[in-house]
């Protein structure tokens, strides 16, 4: 067995985790107050919750690897394999009572994700993708290009709305739809519910696990101006943003390149 891979009774337990930050989350829904962190963006009770359980349990299932979480250390763990945690993708809609949001996390060896784990509480879905081997959707292997359909619509982030009104005159190549998740954004691309999203102030932990998701799915991304590839060892990823087009194909691409460098435009 390759040793970068995960051990099946590491796989178990954190199918219990996974559980357990579920049930929690389910019975906070919409059910909870928000208050702004330094940076303007939400937190809750719930998310703090998420966190340190997730990040407790990792110390017990991987003992020697780091984590980086977005409520807790910001930099690049030491250990050659770390884990990058969002426990509550999505707080804005979590504490409005909007059923969109994930529990995000991916474990990354040699600088690159290995392995990653998407849940949707809501919807009861569980992605898990292994590099090399695939994704599974609550259990079962998804086929590379079955998932694609003739989608029209674009996922967009709330901040990359702005490229809207930098071409007034110019119409955009699809039909926009925002979930306000960015994990779930990227996804809709790879399960071909969109086949573009656009991102533009995405941190590290809001793309670790939909990462290797997008990759195993043969889709294609473009990082805009900061490339997450090879992350360095104590990198402070606190203030650091990741613009980025995925999309199904690089043709795809191209089409929404040019509304893409708009994010980047000095």
């Amino acid at each position: 067995m390759n040793k970068n891979n995960l051990t099946d009774q590491q796989l178990k337990d954190l199918d219990s985790l996974f559980e357990l930050v579920s049930d929690r989350q389910l019975k906070d829904f919409g059910n909870i107050s928000a208050s702004n962190k330094s940076d303007g963006s939400l937190v809750t009770s719930c998310d703090l919750w998420s966190d340190k359980t997730i990040v407790k349990a990792l110390s017990i299932i991987a003992p020697d690897e780091g984590v980086l979480s977005e409520e807790g250390g910001k930099l690049v763990p030491k250990t050659n394999a770390y884990w990058i945690v969002d426990p509550l993708d999505g707080t804005t809609n979590f504490a409005a009572g909007i059923p969109y949001w994930s529990i995000s996390i991916a474990r990354f060896v040699n600088g690159n994700p290995q392995s990653s784990f998407l849940i949707i509480p809501t919807l009861k879905k569980k992605f898990v993708a292994i590099k090399g081997r695939g994704v599974w959707l609550n259990n079962k292997k998804i086929e590379v290009n079955s998932h694609k359909q003739n989608s029209e619509c674009v996922s967009l982030c709330s901040r990359s709305i702005k490229i809207l009104q930098k071409k007034p005159d110019s119409i955009f190549p699809g039909k926009i739809r925002l979930l306000g998740v960015s994990s779930l954004n990227l996804t809709s691309v790879a399960m071909g519910q969109t086949f573009g999203a656009i991102e533009s102030t995405p941190k590290i932990w809001d793309i670790a696990a939909a990462w290797l998701i997008l990759e195993e799915l043969n889709c294609s991304i473009e990082w805009l101006e900061t490339n997450p590839m090879h992350l360095s060892a104590e990198q402070d990823l606190k203030d650091t943003n990741f613009p980025l087009i995925a999309s199904w194909n690089q043709e795809k691409i191209k089409v929404l390149r040019p509304w893409g460098d708009l994010l980047i435009e000095k």
